[in-house]
């Protein structure tokens, strides 16, 4: 696939997304998307995000959980 913002060619990978579904932030590992080698950009297929939000609106397993700070500029 060909990167809609720098014209870089993508390569498909494993990583790290950070994921908010109604109003509460999740951070899942090992998610699959399509990243360009150039600028970094990543695209995510449908099904791959309506199966994350199909698996936090259930039960699911939390490996860690984080505390952040919010600030406001």
């Amino acid at each position: 696939m060909i990167c809609e913002f720098c014209g870089g060619q993508t390569t498909t990978k494993k990583i790290r997304k950070n994921h908010w579904l109604h109003g509460k932030l999740y951070i899942l590992e090992n998610v699959e998307a399509d990243v360009c080698i150039e600028c970094g950009e990543r695209y995510y297929h449908a099904e791959i995000l309506d199966s994350i939000d199909r698996l936090l609106e259930g039960e699911h397993p939390v490996k860690d959980k984080l505390q952040v700070e919010v600030v406001n500029l």
